[in-house]
Parts: structure tokens; sequence; C-alpha cells
């Protein structure tokens, strides 16, 4: 009997392995839709979705094994030998941006609000291209760094070096574990699961993850990446499909008039209550993208681990691409969604609104009502999007430990290239159990974790990028101005982002903390960059420092009077 592959045996490694999941996903019989015997409790997974799950772990490990070979050199290990191909890298680095927060809440936004937040995001795409790669891709590429925070030291010290490391390492620490957390507590909910299984779930994706990026390095944690995009897409598109099918056409879900529910959302508002406009999105969505390509290691990294600044910018027009497509088919997602459960209100649980739970209801619809076998490819989808982003924070956390830590304050030039690459794969191991073990104890958080761990990862971006831009564009910047305009920077910030509750007022929306902090920062750097600090002992600094902050302890009493 013939045997039929999905693609030819010619093609790379890992796309014979991500076809052969989806012809696994696709080819096998599925059976009637939870739709059409009515709502109840979630169905969890069958036997095919199984498959799928560990079809895709196993795709992970092999990739991660496959590429093992060639980690000879802390080169190869954390930058891929810097010839890493544009489309490659411009693919995982949307991925390691893309996390299942993004999965659930751009559908969710959509459900919930509205499609403008989407729409403002895709227009501002371009321009995203344009700044990023003309601007900010050419001053990072002239300097063969490792380590993004290797072009601090020469500028602005080994001190601030070290503290922008630290920043970066915390954040990203805990990040990691409310992402595994916040994953597991979903994927319980969408399954229909105990909520006792939340810990062996964070325990098991972390597991798998670290396994095949401290073994196969920068380059399978690239590879990984763009297979488990193709993965998280492909779910999102079969979601579509089902509705579409379910309901008869896409026509049946195609909004013909503003939903009801829906907020009006401006193009532009100076009101600091209003949550989205137009131009607020735009402008957000810019900033986001410049701070992250110019500060964050992860991204700097990748364009890092390409040949030069035309192939990095190739890389970054890749991500461009590939952030609109994945932004227009999760609005579709959120689109089809929202009409299924209009056309269907009676399935809609007593529990949940579509004007105030809107991220709940693509998790519902695949735990309730997708086929046998798709179940499993979305919530790989979701998998996916969460080990993305875990891959490259551990990979370019132990970049970091190894360049700004260990080879700075302990250098050892007789060291051998395979003692180095055996010491990355054990701070690997190490930052990978470190995410592990946080996940175990996030649920202790109180509050919103989502928009606790987003708002504080978001805290410390336009504070990095304004030590960056003092270093590289600001001749006359001191370490004293840069550590002083970051502080301001972080807590004009976390004023903004909590200002319900220093004042007890009502809310300032998210998308003035961005602006915000990014001005302050440049301009508070600049500004106590003039004091004649240089070479001033530490008395004379501590004294500095203590009259610049005596503002902030007077505002705070102000704004709670």
């Amino acid at each position: 009997m013939k045997i039929y592959r999905p693609v030819s045996s010619h093609a790379p490694f890992w796309l014979r392995g991500l076809a052969t999941v989806c012809w696994v996903a696709f080819s096998l019989p599925a059976p009637a839709c939870a739709a059409e015997i009515g709502e109840g409790a979630a169905r969890g997974l069958g036997a095919i979705d199984w498959v799928v799950l560990v079809a895709v772990a196993a795709l992970l490990v092999m990739i991660g094994i496959h590429h093992s070979r060639r980690q000879k050199t802390t080169e190869n290990y954390f930058m891929g030998g810097r010839n890493m191909s544009p489309f490659l890298v411009g693919i995982s680095l949307y991925a390691t941006i893309c996390s299942t927060l993004t999965y659930l809440g751009l559908p969710g936004e959509v459900v919930q609000n509205g499609p403008i937040y989407l729409a403002a995001t895709f227009v501002a795409f371009p321009v995203v291209y344009f700044v990023v790669g003309y601007l900010v891709i050419p001053q990072i590429m002239r300097l063969k760094v490792t380590s993004a925070y290797e072009l601090l030291e020469e500028r602005l010290g080994l001190r601030v070096r070290l503290a922008t490391s630290c920043a970066f390492l915390l954040t990203r620490f805990v990040w990691m574990g409310l992402m595994l957390y916040t994953t597991s507590l979903i994927l319980v909910t969408v399954m229909g699961w105990d909520p006792v299984w939340i810990p062996l779930i964070s325990v098991i994706t972390g597991i798998v993850t670290t396994t095949y990026s401290l073994i196969g390095g920068y380059a399978a944690v690239v590879v990984t990446d763009v297979v488990q995009f193709f993965i998280l897409l492909i779910g999102a598109i079969a979601t579509v499909v089902c509705i579409s099918v379910l309901m008869g056409g896409g026509g049946a879900w195609w909004p013909s008039a503003w939903a009801a529910h829906w907020a009006p959302q401006p193009f532009f508002s100076f009101d600091p209550e209003v949550r989205v406009t137009m131009v607020g999105t735009f402008v957000g969505t810019i900033i986001w993208w410049v701070c992250t390509s110019g500060s964050d290691q992860m991204a700097i990294q990748r364009y890092l681990s390409t040949r030069d600044a035309r192939a990095a910018r190739r890389a970054l027009l890749h991500n461009c691409v590939a952030a609109g497509s994945v932004v227009v088919v999760l609005g579709l997602v959120g689109f089809a969604v929202l009409g299924y459960y209009q056309s269907h209100s009676q399935l809609v649980p007593a529990h949940l609104t579509l004007a105030k739970n809107g991220d709940a209801f693509f998790p519902h619809f695949v735990g309730h009502f997708l086929p046998t076998g798709l179940p499993g490819l979305v919530v790989s989808g979701l998998l996916a999007a969460a080990m993305s982003s875990l891959s490259s924070v551990i990979n370019s956390s132990a970049t970091v430990l190894t360049k700004d830590f260990v080879e700075t304050l302990a250098p050892d030039p007789a060291r051998l290239e395979s003692t180095r690459v055996r010491h990355a794969r054990l701070l690997a191991m190490v930052v990978g159990v470190s995410g592990i073990a946080a996940s175990l104890v996030a649920d202790l958080v109180p509050g919103n974790l989502v928009e606790l761990g987003g708002k504080m990862v978001n805290l410390f971006l336009c504070p990095l990028f304004g030590i960056f831009f003092l270093a590289l564009k600001v001749p006359r910047a001191t370490p004293f101005g840069a550590i002083l305009g970051a502080f301001y920077s972080f807590t004009t910030a976390l004023l903004v982002g909590y200002w319900d509750l220093f004042t007890g007022g009502p809310p300032i929306s998210f998308q003035w903390i961005a602006p915000a902090a990014l001005g302050v920062s440049i301009l508070a750097g600049w500004l106590f960059s003039l004091l004649p600090t240089r070479g001033k002992p530490g008395r004379v600094l501590a004294a500095y420092g203590g009259v610049a902050l005596l503002p902030w302890p007077g505002l705070i009493w102000l704004l709670r009077a």
C-alpha cells in the first residue's frame, strides 16, 4: 500500500514535522460538534486531541535534539552563528512577542469592544517597519555584541550595564511564572478540568520548553518558534472554518452593523479616562515596538543573529507581515465567535456576557463546540503561544547571565568553548527551573494576574529604552542622569498604570502609560545629566539623588489628599 506523505522528503526538517502534525490532526475522522447536542460541561480532550498534543511536544524536542549537534561554541549557542535566515528570525520575533494572552486577548477584544483596536494596530505596522528598520536597527547592528546591555558599558559604565541586566532578568522571571500559571489556568478552564491540575500543567509545559531550549540553543528556539507560530495560526483558522460550517457560511457571522454592546471608540480624545482611541492605539503600537526593539534582549538578539543590517531589516519585515496576519486572523476569530453566540444566545453561560467577558468566549467555544481533533490543535496553539515566548526568555536570560555576569565578573580567557557551552546550558536550565518554581506560587499574587503581569513587564519597557537612548544619542548623558531618568520613568508608568489605586479616582487608560513614561525618561535623563556628577564621590551622588527624589513623596501626598 502506498503511503502519502504531507510534504516532500527534501523539505526542511521542521517543515516536514509541522506538516505531519497537521496531516494527523485533519486526516482523522471527527464526530459531530457539541453544538448539535447542546450546552453542557466542557468535554475535555479526546484520544485524537492527545495524539496531536503529544505529536507537537515530540516534534519540539526532536528539533532541539536535531540542533544540539551544532552547538560547539557560545557564538552558535547564543546567536546561531550570526547567519540566521531573516525569514526564520522574523517569524520567531513575532512568535516571541505573541503570548497566550495575545492569542485569547485579540479575539476577546473584538467580542467585547469591537475591531477599532485591532484595525489601528494593523495600520501601525508599516510605520513600525520604517521607524525601527531605518532608525533603530542600524544603531544596533553597528556593534557586534551578544548581550544588548554590552552597548551600555562603554558610554555609561559597568554599574548601569549590570543594573539594566538585573531589571531585564527580574521582569522576565516574574513574567515566566505568571505566563506559565495563566496559560495552565486557561487550559483547565477550557477543558473543564479540576484546578488541581494547574501546577502539573505548568511543570510539564516548563520542562518541555526548557528541554528543547537548553539542548538546541538559539537555533532550536528560532525554529520551534516558527513551527509554533504556524500551529497557532492554523488553530485559529480552523476555528473560523468550523464556525462557518456550523452557521452555513461566513456571511452568517460577519457583522452587518455595530454591535449594541460595543462602546464608542473615538478617533482621538484628551480625556485620560477614555479606554481606547484609534490614535492612542496607533501611537502606542509604534512606541511599544520601538522600545522593545531598542532595549529588550529578546528582540535585539534576534536582529544581531542575522548577517547585517539589511538582513535584520528583512527579518523585521517578515515580523510585521506575521504580526499583521495574526491580527487579521484573530480578528476574524473574534467576529466568528461573536456571531456564533449572538445567533445561539441560549448557549451563552449564565455567568458570562458579551459586554463584560469577551476574553472567555473563544476558549469556551473551543472547550464545548469544536469537533474532536480540533481542540487538540487549538490547545496546541495556546501552548505554542506560551512556549515560544518562554523559550525565548530562557535563551535570552541565559545569554544575559553568561555575558553580563559570568564573563564580566569572573572572566577566564583559558576556559574552553565546550566548557562555556556546558555552563550556558546549565544557566538555561536554572532559568527554566526558576520560571517553573515562580509559576507554582503565582496563585498567591492577589488580583487579576493577566493585567498585573502585563503592567509589571511594561513598567520597565520605557525606562530601559530611555537608558539606551541616552547612551546612544545623547553625548553628554551620565550614569547618574540615566538611572534617575529611568527611575522617574518607572514612577510615572506606575502612577499612570495604577492611578485609581493611588488617588481613589477612576483609572487612566493604559494607552497613556507608554507615551508618558517615554517622554519623562528622555527628558528627565537629559536634565539630570546636566548636573556635575562625573567623578564625584558616593556621598555627593547620594545627596544629589536624595534631592532629585524629593518631589515624588509630595506629589503622591497631594494626589491622595
